[in-house]
């Protein structure tokens, strides 16, 4: 008799705790690397960590969703490795993160993180600047300080996924600037911007567990394309998300103008929506009056881009890269229960609604 599917030998997985254990194990060695930086970085980071509020006073703040963590710390496991093992690579993603998160929003402009004021709002655009800078320099001291040659391995992947983020931020802000923009273009640079950070966390834990270099390109595939399906959701979220669910205003990513998979794909479609999406989006790029546009009329423009199919194509995209992600993962020798929690984190990022 043959083997039974994988689909039907999968054990459910709690992704919730899946989730608070990345993050439970990576906290407080976090917090203690970001204690050792001078004052007023240290407080100005704790701030935007959620650990206080912006009086200095402790706070339980929003911490994110710890997927790249919980990526982390599990992929030490698919070499045999305690969990643990992969906490100072969780460390060093997060930490390289949130340096992008603090310049993101600077450059983007947004006033809001996690339902909360942004550190350049609180603390100003320069302190917003320092603090990322050295958050950036603190996540190779904490991987280099471990002093062993997979410490230096990690490092490098961790420093070339740097580089491709920076790379895809850069080209985010361009293609604002751009009337169009084809599908390929976008893909690429959301590959960069978010695919590849999340393609270091995906393997960074197992090469600090000793893992050869197959299994850890095979893992970094697999941590891509979800990434891709990841930013695929957030692009959705971007337009169509519930504020009160993203913590960010309506419409976020079409009052910053941003060149989005659903928008990029809409205007590649064709036909009467997209040619009339087009139309509007070339006289907004020109328009003086843009801050002050109206709820309906941002709306209008989330509608034409759902009738010309962008919103449906973005769905698409993201089931299809998750498809990716997770066929990867057939090449890889590692227990059942650490696939099917690889599986459950791919579905999570898929149906998440922040």
């Amino acid at each position: 008799m043959p083997p039974a599917p994988k689909a039907d030998r999968r054990t459910t997985v709690d992704v919730a705790a899946l989730l608070e254990r990345g993050r439970t194990l990576a906290t407080p060695v976090l917090r203690a690397a970001v204690d050792r930086l001078a004052p007023p970085m240290d407080t100005v980071s704790a701030y935007h960590f959620g650990w206080i509020d912006a009086q200095g006073n402790p706070a339980d703040g929003d911490g994110g969703k710890a997927v790249r963590p919980a990526l982390a710390v599990l992929s030490a496991e698919v070499t045999g490795a305690a969990p643990e093992a992969g906490v100072p690579g969780a460390v060093a993603v997060e930490l390289v993160h949130n340096f992008s998160l603090l310049h993101d929003d600077l450059m983007d402009g947004d006033e809001q993180r996690r339902h909360r004021d942004t550190v350049w709002k609180v603390h100003g655009p320069a302190q917003a600047i320092l603090v990322g800078d050295a958050l950036f320099a603190l996540a190779n001291e904490v991987l280099l300080e471990l002093g062993t040659v997979d410490a230096g391995r990690a490092t490098r992947r961790l420093t070339k996924a740097s580089r491709s983020l920076i790379d895809g931020q850069a080209q985010d802000i361009s293609y604002e600037h751009r009337d169009r923009v084809s599908v390929e273009e976008c893909l690429e640079m959301e590959g960069n911007k978010t695919g590849a950070l999340l393609a270091c966390a995906s393997s960074i834990g197992a090469v600090l567990g000793g893992a050869d270099e197959h299994t850890a390109d095979t893992l970094e595939t697999y941590g891509y394309h979800l990434g891709l399906a990841f930013q695929a959701v957030d692009d959705l979220l971007g337009i169509w998300g519930d504020p009160d669910a993203t913590g960010k205003q309506t419409w976020s990513d079409l009052r910053q103008r941003k060149k989005s998979l659903p928008v990029v794909a809409a205007l590649a479609a064709g036909g009467p929506a997209s040619e009339r999406l087009g139309e509007i989006l070339a006289a907004d790029a020109k328009s003086s009056d843009f801050a002050n546009f109206s709820e309906e009329e941002f709306a209008a423009r989330a509608a034409l881009i759902e009738e010309a199919g962008g919103r449906e194509w973005t769905a698409d995209e993201a089931r299809r890269q998750h498809t990716i992600a997770i066929e990867a993962l057939d090449t890889v020798d590692m227990p059942d229960r650490v696939r099917d929690r690889f599986t459950a984190l791919a579905d999570f990022v898929v149906v998440r609604k922040r």
